[in-house]
């Protein structure tokens, strides 16, 4: 693919994204108390923003190939015919990283960190019932601009050059009050955000390009991180490196697994051939 359709993908996807979240957050801050027809405005304000990956990546797909194309890049989204391991390795990814991390320090502490009170039932229920909402990220991201981003990068450094744009687009959940990433340190997001990014370019292409297996995993991940949490609370400087012992730990742990598949995928350009 060429590079002018990707910039377009990038820069039109942080538009509307931000454009949204920020006018968002406004409506929120100059009209307190919303009422219900501010408040409904700033749920689909929220949630276009959550889809601009997708919607910009299937309305490029359809400009440059047409329905079949747009057809095609959907229905990655059913792509299920993959091995019982990477369904695992899709839901346990993230939770495997903290327990991880919580053993590392039980043994070189001899005490375990907090873990979150979410009940694993529930965050399992969640992860089912989130995964479809992952389509509005995850086609845009793995299904649209990961292949592209290969074929001239390969694809252990298009995962890396992915991770960061798709770190950088959070951005602004980091100064939004309320989000649960305001006043957290990006750059331990950024580095975690990226390593994980590897992981799933790795996934993408060992399930042959299948945006399911994707999406479940981003949603197991949402769900699953908090099982020992890695917030500061009451953090405000964003752009601060220090940050709990927890997020250092999970990032490290993230990047060690990173360090296995930018290995394995060297070399690999065609991300959905094994």
């Amino acid at each position: 693919m060429a590079m002018r359709p990707l910039l377009g993908f990038f820069a039109l996807t942080y538009l509307v994204s931000w454009a949204a979240w920020i006018g968002g957050a406004a409506i929120v801050r100059t009209v307190t108390p919303a009422p219900f027809g501010f408040v409904a405005l700033n749920g689909f304000l929220y949630l276009l923003g959550v889809f601009a990956p997708a919607l910009v990546a299937l309305a490029l797909t359809a400009r440059a190939q047409g329905r079949a194309g747009m057809v095609a890049l959907l229905r990655r989204t059913l792509h299920a015919s993959v091995g019982a391991r990477w369904y695992v390795f899709a839901v346990g990814y993230m939770a495997a990283i903290k327990l991880a991390v919580a053993l590392s320090l039980r043994i070189a502490t001899g005490a375990w960190p907090a873990f979150g009170p979410e009940p694993l039932y529930l965050m399992a229920i969640a992860t089912v019932f989130s995964t479809p909402v992952q389509s509005g990220e995850e086609i845009g991201w793995r299904g649209y601009a990961l292949p592209g981003l290969s074929s001239r990068l390969g694809l252990s450094g298009a995962s890396v050059v992915l991770g960061v744009i798709w770190a950088c687009w959070h951005l602004p959940f980091f100064f939004i009050p309320g989000a649960d990433k305001t006043g957290q340190s990006f750059p331990m997001y950024l580095l975690g955000v990226t390593g994980l990014s590897v992981a799933m370019a790795w996934l993408y292409w060992r399930t042959d390009g299948s945006l399911l297996l994707t999406m479940l995993m981003h949603a197991a991940v949402n769900n699953t991180k908090d099982i020992v949490p890695s917030a500061v609370a009451g953090a405000t400087h964003v752009f601060a490196l220090g940050s709990s012992r927890v997020g250092w730990l999970s990032v490290a742990m993230l990047w060690i697994c990173a360090a296995y598949f930018l290995v394995r995928m060297r070399g690999v350009r065609d991300v959905e051939t094994r």
